[in-house]
């Protein structure tokens, strides 16, 4: 199996680390974009639906963030030595929470309670303003927390360094991102439409979104990784430590909301058992 995906990959996007970032980089946005369409077809999917997708969602991260970027980091870019990949993981950690103090908390707009305090009391505030500001609060948010993804999937691919035998662990990443991405981007569909988006009009945002943001960023951390190969513990640490941060603070509360964690939990389980037999076959 490993094999033959590698090779079909290959064929796609030639041996360039570079390229082989820009494709999977449109690979993980077209799922994006796949999954914020659902919500053209399932118009009103249940909160234990969504949180027990976003539970899935979670394991995979979890469980890619340490199999595809920290222990590779550690093991094979720095020679045992844990110190730099572990720097890496701090600083992107850092990095999230520094940002994420300047957009609102992404269950802020799952489940659409996006007025400020400022907002609550003061009722004179117009229908229409109240809907921009959680139009561009929604985008910033979503924005954000898919930055480390496309970063991740960029930095696997620098670290194959176009080689094919080791294209294992990047496709691994690209497939648990790509993965992920889909309820995801069924879930801020739903917040989407809380910040007064019909369902039409966020499709196109969303393909715009995640082409902007995910695409460049797959590109850098392939073109940082290569250009700078010393980094590259640091860079898998710096996008393993983002991607946990978001799941810790952002996914796992939310899930928790509604009073559906144990359908939450087992979703999580199953992402984290299909992302280790994942990264093993196509390690394989």
């Amino acid at each position: 199996m490993a094999v033959e995906v590698t090779e079909s990959f290959v064929r796609v996007a030639g041996t360039s680390p570079v390229i082989q970032a820009l494709v999977g980089g449109i690979i993980i946005a077209s799922m994006n974009l796949f999954g914020a369409s659902l919500v053209l077809v399932w118009r009103n999917p249940s909160e234990r639906a969504l949180d027990a997708m976003l539970g899935f969602a979670a394991g995979v991260m979890l469980a890619a963030a340490f199999t595809s970027l920290i222990i590779p980091g550690i093991e094979e870019y720095s020679a045992g030595n844990p110190v730099p990949t572990l720097i890496g993981v701090g600083l992107g950690a850092l990095a999230l929470d520094r940002a994420d103090v300047l957009v609102p908390h992404a269950h802020y707009l799952l489940t659409g309670n996006r007025r400020t305090d400022a907002a609550q009391s003061s009722e004179s505030l117009l229908v229409s303003e109240e809907k921009l500001t959680g139009v561009v609060l929604f985008i910033l948010a979503i924005t954000l927390h898919n930055m480390p993804e496309g970063l991740a999937v960029g930095v696997g691919f620098g670290a194959a360094g176009g080689d094919p035998a080791q294209l294992g662990s990047a496709l691994s990443l690209m497939l648990a991102i790509g993965m992920q991405n889909i309820p995801e981007g069924l879930a801020v569909s739903v917040a989407a439409i809380n910040a007064g988006l019909d369902r039409r009009i966020y499709a196109a945002v969303a393909g715009i979104r995640a082409g902007v943001v995910e695409i460049p960023l797959a590109v850098l951390g392939a073109v940082a990784v290569a250009t700078v190969e010393p980094l590259l513990p640091y860079a898998m640490g710096f996008a393993a430590g983002a991607m946990l941060f978001v799941i810790s603070d952002e996914i796992i509360p939310e899930t928790h909301q509604s009073g559906y964690e144990r359908v939450a939990t087992l979703g999580l389980m199953a992402g984290v058992i299909i992302m280790l037999y994942l990264d093993i076959a196509l390690a394989g």
